[in-house]
């Protein structure tokens, strides 16, 4: 069995097959015999996609194997990789500026003759460029007056702005940083400190930033109810659901989007307990798009479709480790139609 491997031992079964057929045709089988040899031929095919199945490695590619799991990191030697990464969805933050600069690299003499050029037309410009990031740390005093009525002895000061409620405030720039770093980028709060002190030389406190995400989280609560009503009321709703550690213990990620919009909900539970308490699954009367989960699929007040992504994992994995045909040409029909329909969008 040590030399045996998938292709061998298709080919070894297709063979039988093959003769099988042949002494059918020819009548040298009885029926009886006919009959047995085809159950055990159905049987045997079973057991060989099984156990090529327990010989094929999962990895995200032909599973929903997470890529932290895969065994062997695919991103370091991926064939045609032009260095580029993945798309960029154009969105720029708006404190942030360019400053451009062309500089020439004249010619005033030939290289091989000495001849003077300095007068002679530039014909063409080749480009070379240079990006570079330089960080810039903008400080803003205000300085309110204080003053001595001459007539009644009142002292009266000036009026801060209204964004200035204690002798130090952090600008909107920092705080907007400290929350990519903390939501976006998913790094742990000591680390965002470390990143904003390193930046600004000032230490920003947890408490300070846990704030920050306490005043988004009520400045977008009425943009989340808008996004929910818009969800609920589009034809086709996606849903999935992501593990994600918080304070050392399992929690989940409950995905919805549709379109341009796409909400996160954090539960403890995966489940339907999960999916109920959130409320958007069970008013939902379009048709919601998942992995064939069962919590799901218990919810038969809306039509359902399965996702073209799962599908196209589990199809590669049957690839992987059968061979089928019918596979293949499955994966192929899929991802042409997904192409006309995209483009017929």
């Amino acid at each position: 069995m040590a030399g045996v491997n998938k292709e061998s031992l298709r080919e070894e079964f297709d063979s039988i097959k093959v003769q099988f057929k042949h002494l059918s045709a020819t009548g040298k089988l009885s029926d009886e015999s006919r009959i047995l040899m085809q159950g055990m031929i159905t049987l045997f095919e079973v057991l060989i996609a099984v156990f090529m199945e327990k010989l094929t490695p999962k990895n995200n590619r032909n599973s929903s194997l997470p890529s932290s799991q895969t065994a062997k990191d695919e991103t370091a030697t991926i064939p045609g990789s032009k260095g580029k990464g993945k798309g960029y969805n154009g969105i720029r933050s708006g404190n942030t500026r360019t400053i451009e600069t062309i500089e020439v690299a004249s010619v005033n003499r030939c290289e091989i003759c000495g001849e003077d050029l300095s007068s002679t037309p530039c014909r063409k410009h080749e480009r070379r460029t240079r990006i570079d990031i330089i960080f810039e740390k903008t400080v803003s005093h205000v300085d309110a007056e204080v003053k001595v009525c001459p007539r009644c002895k009142t002292q009266t000061k000036g009026r801060f702005p209204a964004d200035l409620q204690g002798p130090l405030q952090y600008g909107p720039g920092v705080r907007a940083y400290a929350l990519n770093l903390l939501i976006a980028q998913m790094l742990s709060l000591n680390r965002v400190k470390e990143s904003i002190r390193t930046l600004i030389g000032v230490a920003i406190s947890e408490a300070t930033i846990l704030k920050y995400v306490m005043q988004l989280h009520q400045t977008l609560a009425r943009w989340e109810q808008s996004a929910v009503e818009q969800i609920l009321a589009r034809p086709v709703m996606h849903v999935d659901e992501t593990s994600l550690r918080v304070d050392r213990k399992n929690h989940w990620i409950h995905v919805y989007s549709s379109g341009d919009i796409t909400l996160k909900f954090l539960h403890a539970k995966r489940g339907k307990e999960g999916i109920e308490e959130i409320g958007l699954i069970p008013i939902y009367e379009g048709v919601m798009i998942h992995d064939c989960w069962a919590s799901y699929l218990s919810y038969d007040h809306c039509d359902h479709g399965l996702c073209g992504s799962h599908l196209l994992r589990e199809l590669a994995f049957v690839i992987d480790s059968n061979g089928y045909p019918w596979a293949a040409n499955m994966k192929s029909l899929l991802q042409e139609t997904c192409a006309l329909v995209t483009k017929r969008e």
